[in-house]
């Protein structure tokens, strides 16, 4: 036990960052020698964090209060598309259609996720397993409210019928790219979207200024050992319930963002598996032992989507194209499989 302890406690890289590390080097030399543009490989990494770290950054509440991984994160997103249908709905384009979504999407997720925190606090011990089923069956059940949602903007509808949402939502005309492009700059020939990292940073803060507060040290401190927190006088059940509701608003903003860069709002299915990639990015970073930090999630994110970007031109290069998303799934389900194993050991010693 003190032997897995310290080595819990050291410093440096855990095994998925070094692998992974270790893979973008190669792929990186790949790229240089088949002549692939880089620079714009680079510059497509930079939107890809903060499009995707939002997403990722939503986990942490939860893991720190020792909830575990959020497998039901499509809660959130859930929340945070009916905000951005709203915004659509009611026809606000530019930034403000933007922060309209992100307004619009909090009373729904904070409502959502006071229900999935009712659930999660009744099955303590199986959070992860009951969080995954929760996620898809809301998904599942949010497909028959899409097919009879009571909107009237004729873009999100079906031209046939004049009823049911779209699955996809062109935002083009309303807030697509609203951050992408805004204090967008060229750096040596990368393009750099300022606006939109300084809104993943802004977030970033005010997390990390969140967790250094007293109810951010009682969320941790229930993470740490619920036990003792609750000999301490703290609300356990409040305090997890709260870590709940933060990340499914932050998943809510999390596809706000992912949504305005990717220049869609995808309905349906689309949110189903969304869960795997952003919990395989905060493992990635070097998330352990029911603590992670804003560090990491930046890290971890980056590393991801790094290796997802330079996957696809080379295996298109190599005349392999499916490999890419072969390659990304692989990588998705073996970090977090080794997340579990890791887990798994540690409790045994």
């Amino acid at each position: 036990m003190g032997k897995i302890s310290a080595r819990a406690r050291a410093g440096g890289f855990h095994p998925p960052q070094i692998i992974i590390l270790s893979f973008v080097a190669v792929m990186m030399a790949v790229a240089v020698f088949l002549k692939i543009d880089v620079k714009t490989i680079l510059g497509d990494s930079l939107v890809r964090l903060a499009m995707n770290g939002v997403l990722v950054l939503s986990l942490v509440p939860m893991f720190n209060a020792g909830i575990g991984l959020n497998f039901g994160l499509p809660v959130g997103i859930v929340a945070g598309l009916l905000g951005m249908c709203l915004a659509v709905n009611f026809r606000i384009t530019g930034l403000s259609g933007f922060l309209s979504a992100m307004l619009f999407s909090v009373p729904i997720g904070v409502l959502s996720g006071g229900l999935y925190s009712r659930i999660l606090n009744r099955v303590g011990g199986r959070e992860e397993i009951a969080a995954t089923f929760v996620g898809f069956s809301f998904v599942c059940l949010m497909n028959l409210f899409w097919a009879t949602a009571p909107f009237g903007n004729p873009v999100m509808l079906w031209p046939i019928g004049g009823h049911g949402m779209r699955p996809t939502i062109g935002l083009q005309n309303y807030f697509g790219k609203a951050l992408n492009d805004l204090w967008s700059v060229s750096v040596s020939g990368i393009r750099v979207p300022v606006g939109l990292l300084l809104s993943f940073c802004l977030l970033g803060l005010l997390l990390h200024l969140f967790l250094r507060t007293r109810i951010g040290r009682a969320l941790q401190a229930v993470g740490e050992n619920e036990t003792f927190a609750a000999l301490s006088g703290i609300d356990v059940r409040g305090v997890r319930t709260l870590a709940v509701i933060l990340s499914t608003v932050l998943g809510a903003w999390g596809i706000c963002f992912y949504a305005q860069s990717y220049g869609f709002i995808e309905l349906y299915d689309a949110p189903l598996m969304m869960a795997f990639p952003a919990a395989s990015a905060l493992l990635i970073g070097g998330a352990s032992g029911g603590r992670t930090t804003i560090a990491q999630v930046v890290l971890g994110t980056y590393l991801f989507q790094t290796t997802y970007i330079l996957s696809a031109p080379i295996a298109n290069e190599l005349l392999i194209p499916e490999a890419a998303e072969i390659l990304r799934m692989i990588v998705t389900n073996c970090v977090i499989l080794y997340a579990l194993l890791h887990r798994g050991g540690v409790r045994e010693a």
